[in-house]
């Protein structure tokens, strides 16, 4: 492994006040990398950019960059502000407390946002140039998000609430009682027991003073909105008159919750307070509705099939006036992941993988589309005023950074480059497409990632990268968590397959995979590596898998099936034991869909078949080292997935080590956490692959 190259100072670029008491301020890190490569220290050196917002007069770009200190082991979030055309970026915040959500109001003359600074979150105000900063909320358990009427005279903003019945509520004389009392499903969910929900409020804002009195949309009942654990404020929206609140919510607790995913899109009159349930009937997911500029129209993203949370996002839009519907990406077999109006209201901008690139694309009401950006790239947000759109763009190369778009030709101009002092320095491996036939002579795209100063004369062992999901592409992304670059940096050739399973190439390579997991997505890894391994840089005898969720799953299940292609495994948050799984975890909708219904129903053919290719029913053939990741506040895949993998292969002899993590969710998320998995990892794999 290269070891920490990386001397990192810790140094804002601007001091801050500080007492005795206060640690110092986590701002941007002086990198210096003599050696060019990319390591674990570098990466979390590196600036995080997200949530760009651009100015009403289309002139500026708006967006928050996340800090990482290794020694205080948090990172903290500042606002910046940049001309379109790149000049006069400036830092608009430096403080201990994050600023998030930020949005322009005002005209452009002010910018909103969330911040802890007084305790919890709330909703603060600053001039655009970043003085006169002033608290503006004071709801009681804080703000989480927020959204600004049209004319800015109220605020919709998410807060949580009491769920439920606690113990000290059933037994108020043991107020130190610590056990719960349970008796339906959905009790706890990703890292966290379900003891509140969030729910949308609204009130009166005045952005010189203070926020009015919160009313509670769901006031008395017990739903989500929006639906924890991954969803946001982008599933609500106001109308263009500020009349009525479009929200997403699957109207569901408990059992009921844990086996569906049908939520709906609901309409909220200010006037009347009464609700409509605007795709009563849609049975999957609907979520992400946007109101057209002149209010004619409604636009969401929705899912055909309840319980299945990998169907098809179908871009949806509904005439208010007659309410008719129109699925407008009934010819596009791809995914809708972001939409935004254009100002004529009928036209669309989307973002959209396809054939892992994700790029912006224009739709318009007669279903006409066009892709407006090109280029290996992944675009991963973006916002657009009178004809400009700024976005964020990322790739295997280069983490996101902030791009000014050209609707017309596509053409991107970086704008932010907060990582260029860093990415000078850093020798980047390239990342190659390559097309590789499947077992049943099908096309599958693999990313092939080389070394820095590759030498096609040398050979170097290779990794195979076990994708998670399992829907979920291998596209041009970059991770601060499972880079692939930093694998490459460390002297390995990185294939990486989108296999079986993956969105991004239609539906029904997409669909092939559930009730298939131990099938063809397997034989797909195995194509993959066994092809680039046929070339004569590639070191065949020194071979490794890794991956994490189903990513880790796979590891587990090559472990008996790889007929000595590896040499060493590492799985992170890996499914070990199917059986064990159905009943363990919490979202049970992608139990019963992907793995095909319950272990016990021995009629279902669809179901026994998964479950006989359970990786712990192979423990028997392991025969190779493997290092096991997990984290104790997973309720996704619980720990003990990952401890009895490691158990197993302890108690047959075979070489492993466990890392897990008390204070970790289903990822690694602590910089110092992150920085121990890196090197635990790569000190497993040069121990089995280059000793």
């Amino acid at each position: 492994m290269v070891m920490a190259a990386a001397v990192l100072t810790g140094a804002c670029t601007q001091e801050s006040p500080k007492t005795e008491e206060q640690a110092p301020l986590i701002g941007r890190t002086e990198a210096n990398v003599p050696d060019g490569l990319l390591t674990p220290e570098v990466l979390y050196g590196m600036a995080r950019v997200s949530d760009v917002k651009l100015s009403p007069d289309g002139t500026k770009a708006l967006y928050g960059v996340t800090f990482m200190s290794v020694e205080q082991n948090k990172g903290n979030r500042e606002l910046f502000v940049v001309n379109l055309d790149g000049t006069d970026k400036r830092q608009l915040t430096f403080t201990p407390k994050s600023e998030q959500n930020a949005v322009w109001i005002n005209g452009g003359g002010q910018i909103a946002f969330l911040s802890s600074e007084s305790g919890d979150s709330q909703i603060w105000v600053m001039d655009a140039d970043g003085s006169n900063r002033r608290q503006i909320s004071r709801h009681e358990g804080g703000v989480n998000a927020f959204l600004l009427s049209p004319v800015e005279d109220k605020v919709l903003f998410v807060s949580d609430v009491k769920y439920g019945q606690r113990t000290a509520d059933l037994y108020p004389d043991l107020p130190k009682a610590s056990g719960r009392v349970i008796d339906d499903l959905m009790y706890k969910h990703w890292d966290e027991w379900v003891e509140t929900v969030p729910h949308p409020f609204l009130a009166s804002f005045d952005r010189e003073g203070t926020m009015g009195a919160a009313t509670d949309l769901l006031e008395g009942e017990p739903y989500e909105a929006p639906m924890k654990p991954m969803s946001g404020i982008e599933d609500m929206a106001w109308s263009p008159d500020g009349r009525f609140i479009a929200y997403a919510c699957r109207k569901k607790t408990g059992m009921a919750y844990t086996l569906s995913t049908n939520s709906d899109i609901y309409l909220y009159n200010i006037e009347t307070k009464l609700t409509d349930n605007l795709t009563e009937g849609m049975q999957g997911y609907d979520i992400m509705p946007l109101f057209s500029p002149d209010g004619a129209y409604i636009a969401w993203v929705s899912q055909e099939r309840d319980g299945y949370e990998s169907d098809k996002k179908r871009l949806f839009t509904a005439n208010l006036i007659t309410g008719e519907k129109q699925y407008l990406t009934s010819e596009f077999d791809y995914n809708t992941d972001a939409l935004q109006w254009l100002p004529d209201s009928r036209s669309l901008y989307i973002i959209a993988c396809k054939e892992a690139l994700t790029h912006i694309w224009q739709i318009d009401l007669d279903k006409q589309i066009r892709q407006i950006t090109t280029g290996q790239y992944d675009y991963t947000g973006m916002d657009a005023v009178a004809g400009k759109i700024v976005a964020l763009r990322q790739s295997m190369e280069s983490p996101a950074e902030v791009f000014a778009v050209n609707p017309e030709s596509g053409d991107a101009v970086e704008i932010s480059f907060e990582n260029k002092a860093v990415m000078d320095q850093l020798a980047i491996g390239k990342s190659v497409p390559r097309l590789i036939k499947t077992t049943d002579n099908k096309d599958m795209l693999t990313w092939v990632v080389y070394p820095p100063h590759f030498d096609p004369n040398k050979k170097y062992p290779a990794l195979l990268y076990c994708q998670g999901g399992p829907q979920s592409t291998v596209s041009q992304f970059w991770s601060f968590r499972w880079n692939l670059q930093i694998m490459a940096a460390n002297g390995y050739i990185v294939v990486a397959p989108n296999r079986r399973g993956l969105p991004g190439f239609g539906q029904e390579w997409l669909e092939q995979i559930s009730g298939d997991y131990g099938g063809q997505n397997m034989k797909d890894y195995l194509s993959a590596i066994d092809e680039v391994a046929k070339e004569p840089y590639v070191d065949a005898a020194h071979l490794g898998a890794v991956g994490a969720s189903y990513g880790g799953f796979s590891v587990y299940w090559l472990a008996g099936h790889h007929d000595k292609r590896f040499k060493a495994f590492i799985a992170h948050a890996g499914i070990f034991n199917l059986e064990q799984q159905y009943v363990e975890t919490e979202e049970m909708w992608f139990a019963n869909w992907d793995m095909g219904g319950a272990y016990w129903d021995k009629s279902n053919a669809v179901a026994q078949r998964t479950f006989a290719n359970s990786p712990h029913r192979f423990i028997d053939k392991w025969d190779t080292p493997i290092l096991v990741s997990c984290g104790e506040l997973d309720y996704r895949i619980l720990a003990s997935q990952g401890m009895s993998a490691f158990n197993a292969a302890k108690l047959r002899g075979i070489p492993a080590e466990l890392l897990i993590y008390p204070n970790e969710n289903h990822w690694i998320t602590q910089p110092q956490n992150g920085i121990l998995f890196q090197r635990t990892f790569f000190r497993w794999l040069d121990k089995w692959l280059k000793e």
